[in-house]
């Protein structure tokens, strides 16, 4: 990314630049590696719920991290005052971990001109008066699409933050980043029965293309389809069957039960199912998975890591075989690898670790309605809710909120209570079809590791896994 003039913090804070420099310059001498990463964020949020504006949100954080890296120990230390006292307190905190050692600090990233989003804030165009009377307006319009709505929750979210991440010598790189987000959820009943279905979108852009009548309406209709499908569900089967996976948001299985296997500090401490497997087949033929933080406003793309790397495109898995993980500069060293742009931290307050951005199955040839044609007795779903991951194994429990039967080749009644159970190496080498029909969430992923969350994104296309347990109302 290429180095601006100005200094978003240093202009408008107390703090000075060249001391800045000078403070960050001797905390760090000797070490390996290590950074000041300055961020001012801003965030609002409203709910619109049972009617009436029930929250309404705005905040502003500000901040720095100081980390200093010697071998595999870290030193951090973080203060939501940006002064020069409070930069020396937490210098003098992180040089203890530099006892007895002499390093050479590593150099800074590449640079590149590469810019995925819009610096401009997206939260302050639309007056909140506005936002307020659209939230209405998707709560009115869902409620008069059918007479079986009980219940409708809309939100708007969106947030912008300004980061600066320094180094010795006076390497500087700065990065402005958007996110917006819109939900909505719709609970439709009959009698003493009643079922939700749910639809959100965002991204790092401004509020417009989501705020759109047409936008919010399809995704309201989409809401209250699910919840419609689901009111006329069946009870789940039990045992283990075929299972065949939609294409965009089911990526999030391969996610949880694959992606964070597959990420450098795991595999360098030896605790995933995937350690020293590297150049092995790890899923069937035809099996490719790419993370990606270079696409554009994405919501899990970012124009620099936060240790200031450019992200990439990196191939994990490629033809069945596994060729890589994702790094971040700590465990990028250690494993004499190179760091993939994958050093992630939820705010100034927490330290970096590898994290996926975008991470997705690619495309195949099988056409969607061909894999469906070839399942004997099976399950298809469609959307997921959350799951449980346990890293080591790669055993994990996913629960579908859409899903149907599927019986001789043709997609029966939808079913309700759906719990997908296996493990991640497992489940890619029982990948037997791969559609040609690749599809991107719409931009509402989170993903949490070590009490952080970051946004991401998922993305693949159908898929048929030949056997996984299903349990359901008979399990």
């Amino acid at each position: 990314m290429m180095q601006m003039s100005n200094s978003y913090f240093f202009n408008k804070t107390d703090l000075d630049q060249t001391r800045a420099e000078a403070i960050l310059n001797d905390a760090l001498k000797g070490a390996d590696d290590g950074e000041l990463y300055l961020e001012h964020a801003q965030s609002e949020s409203l709910v619109f719920d049972d009617n009436r504006l029930k929250n309404a949100s705005f905040n502003v954080e500000q901040g720095f991290g100081l980390r200093a890296v010697v071998g595999e120990s870290t030193g951090f230390a973080h203060a939501s005052e940006l002064s020069e006292a409070a930069l020396k307190r937490a210098a003098g905190a992180v040089q203890a971990v530099k006892s007895g050692h002499s390093g050479v600090l590593a150099a800074p990233p590449a640079r590149t001109n590469a810019r995925l989003y819009t610096d401009e804030n997206p939260l302050s165009p639309i007056p909140f008066a506005e936002k307020v009377k659209l939230l209405e307006a998707v709560n009115a319009y869902a409620r008069a699409r059918d007479k079986r709505v009980r219940q409708v929750s809309v939100s708007l979210s969106g947030e912008w933050s300004a980061v600066e991440i320094m180094r010795p010598g006076g390497d500087v790189v700065r990065d402005f980043r958007p996110l917006v987000r819109f939900n909505v959820s719709v609970t439709a009943g009959e009698g003493d029965r009643q079922e939700s279905g749910s639809y959100g979108a965002g991204g790092r852009e401004h509020y417009q293309r989501y705020l759109s009548p047409d936008a919010w309406q399809a995704g309201v209709d989409e809401a209250l389809r699910q919840a419609l499908v689901n009111l006329s569900a069946e009870p789940a089967p039990a045992g283990e069957m075929e299972v065949v996976l939609g294409p965009g948001w089911t990526g999030v299985l391969l996610h949880e039960a694959v992606g964070h296997g597959l990420e450098g500090d795991f595999n360098r401490k030896k605790a995933s199912a995937f350690s020293n497997r590297m150049g092995e087949r790890v899923a069937a033929r035809g099996v490719t998975i790419v993370d990606d933080g270079t696409l554009h406003a994405r919501r899990g793309s970012l124009t620099v890591d936060d240790e200031g790397t450019p992200t990439s495109r990196t191939t994990l898995i490629e033809d069945g075989i596994l060729v890589g993980y994702l790094q971040d500069r700590l465990n990028a060293r250690l494993m004499g690898a190179q760091p993939t742009g994958n050093g992630r931290r939820q705010n100034f307050a927490c330290m970096p670790y590898p994290r996926m951005t975008n991470t997705m199955m690619l495309a195949g040839d099988a056409r969607p309605e061909d894999i469906i044609r070839t399942v004997k007795d099976g399950i298809y779903a469609v959307h997921f809710a959350g799951g449980q991951v346990d890293i080591t194994s790669g055993k994990f429990v996913f629960n579908c909120t859409e899903a149907y039967r599927v019986k001789d080749g043709k997609i029966g009644a939808p079913i309700k209570n759906a719990a997908l159970i296996g493990d991640g190496p497992s489940v890619l080498t029982r990948v037997s079809m791969i559609g040609n029909d690749f599809a991107l969430d719409p931009g509402v992923g989170m993903c949490g590791k070590n009490g952080q969350g970051v946004p991401v994104g998922v993305g693949q296309p159908t898929i048929k896994i030949d056997r996984l347990t299903v349990g359901g109302a008979g399990s």
